[in-house]
């Protein structure tokens, strides 16, 4: 069952958009994680209703016959960037990014993401353009500058 597809139109319907959907295992419970998102941010109270709602939802259509735990949240301020399209929105930003094999000398890589497309990414580091195919992304988010952050809120 392809519970994108599923969720998507019920997501938008809300208003969100639909960031990304997971399946995996927590303590031996299946877990369906459902992250969304909205200009502006979410509180806590509109994922609770966004959450009892999609569980409605996936009950009505039987997504799931055993138990399963869903967690509904967004995506947050160091978010996880695993598709094309997370990466074209977050040209600009600091990105870490870690590669399955060393490239540059590394698999770690830090820096400003300056350019995505379909098949990989250019980013930043330390004055040096590097170019990561998105094959060799073994995992990536953006970063966050705390202090900078924390200035802003006391301003």
């Amino acid at each position: 069952m392809d519970v994108e597809a599923l969720l998507a139109p019920l997501v938008e319907a809300e208003g969100f958009e639909l960031y990304d959907v997971t399946r995996g295992r927590d303590g031996g419970r299946k877990v369906l994680r459902v992250t969304v998102e909205r200009p502006g941010g979410i509180d806590i109270d509109t994922l609770s209703r966004l959450s009892e709602r999609v569980s409605r939802h996936l009950d009505e259509v039987g997504y799931e016959t055993g138990p399963y735990d869903l967690q509904v949240s967004s995506p947050g301020l160091e978010r996880p960037l695993r598709r094309p399209e997370h990466f074209r929105r977050t040209v600009g930003q600091q990105v870490q990014v870690k590669t399955t094999t060393p490239m540059a000398g590394s698999r770690t890589h830090t820096g400003t993401l300056r350019a995505a497309d379909d098949e990989g990414i250019t980013l930043e580091v330390d004055g040096d353009e590097r170019r990561l195919p998105h094959a060799a992304i073994a995992s990536a988010r953006t970063v966050v500058d705390w202090s900078a952050e924390l200035k802003g809120s006391n301003a």
